[in-house]
């Protein structure tokens, strides 16, 4: 069996969708299953068994040798969320948790790590374990998935295969739920449609003129064939930044929605919110050197070839992945 925690969610929805396309079906779902809009993004899921993530531990306890491998990619991710007793619990404590389990019963180990560790990249984007107490993130969801990491590095005993993936911006389908922590690509293709144009946040900073502000975008398809390579291939454990390595700006993103949509481009500009101005991130890129060294080879999508699939595939169809 192979357990895929955060399973009704963006990420782990389209993972249960790939393992069944490679012919896995016997998997245990485990997240909590209390909000609607997500139960689309399990429609046509083939799986044996569906947890609620506060009865998982127990289960775990009694079925832990029947498990082959572990999938973590559920956990709190509003940025915009302040209370770090929320994080501590559902974040680090949680995750604590499954290690203890992963390594107790031998279990091979994959975890949702973050970007967002890496703060406004004051050290760089370098998945490096060296630099990891140096990071400053800037919220407390990335101060969880920092604290986490920090102790995965620290422990002596571990499961026999582990990775965790410092997931960079990542967009497409089945992120429909995520309301305002949905993908740029998302809101933009919600706003054209319905005004007809688009509107990006204006540049303080006087290095980035209107609508270059950069980050390395992902397409969703890329990231779930980096975890079906880990599973597969079992490198050398450790974090492994999840990026496409190659920093696109707001604007190209803007121009490559409304082509996909066959509108006319109408862009303007707006004040980014001023509680947010001072840690916006301007410049993202992820270092992916460890990642290829890995052996990973299947390459990445182009931000134009993502957006054309994601927009005339599943938005304009409605569909899921």
């Amino acid at each position: 069996m192979i357990v895929v925690t955060g399973a009704a969610g963006f990420v782990g929805s389209g993972l249960v969708s790939k393992l069944n396309d490679i012919g896995i079906k016997r998997i245990i779902i485990v997240d909590d299953f209390s909000n609607d809009e997500k139960e689309h993004n399990l429609v046509g899921k083939k799986y044996i068994k569906r947890i609620d993530r506060e009865e998982f531990m127990p289960w775990l306890k009694e079925h832990g040798d029947e498990v082959k491998f572990i999938f973590h990619i559920g956990a709190r991710t509003d940025t915009t969320e302040f209370d770090k007793e929320i994080f501590d619990r559902l974040n680090l404590n949680y995750s604590k948790d499954l290690w203890r389990h992963a390594t107790q019963y031998g279990i091979p180990m994959v975890y949702a790590s973050s970007a967002a560790t890496y703060g406004l990249g004051e050290s760089g984007y370098d998945d490096d374990h060296r630099l990891v107490d140096d990071l400053k993130p800037l919220n407390a969801y990335g101060d969880s998935k920092n604290d986490f990491d920090k102790w995965v590095l620290t422990q002596s005993i571990k499961p026999p295969f582990w990775a965790g993936l410092k997931f960079f911006n990542v967009y497409g389908p089945n992120e429909y739920h995520k309301a305002r922590m949905a993908s740029v690509v998302l809101h933009a293709y919600r706003q054209i449609s319905k005004t007809g144009e688009l509107k990006l946040f204006r540049s303080h900073n006087e290095k980035y003129e209107d609508g270059e502000q950069k980050r390395d975008f992902i397409y969703v398809k890329d990231v779930l064939n980096i975890c079906i390579f880990l599973m597969e291939k079992r490198p050398k454990s450790g974090l492994y930044n999840v990026g496409s390595g190659k920093a696109r700006t707001f604007k190209t993103l803007a121009v490559d929605t409304f082509h996909a949509m066959n509108r006319d481009v109408e862009i303007s500009y707006i004040d980014t919110p001023a509680d947010i101005r001072d840690k916006y991130q301007y410049f993202t890129e992820a270092k992916i050197n460890k990642l290829i060294a890995a052996g990973y080879t299947e390459g990445f999508h182009t931000l134009e070839q993502g957006i054309n699939d994601y927009v005339k595939n599943y938005l304009m169809e409605g569909k899921y992945l």
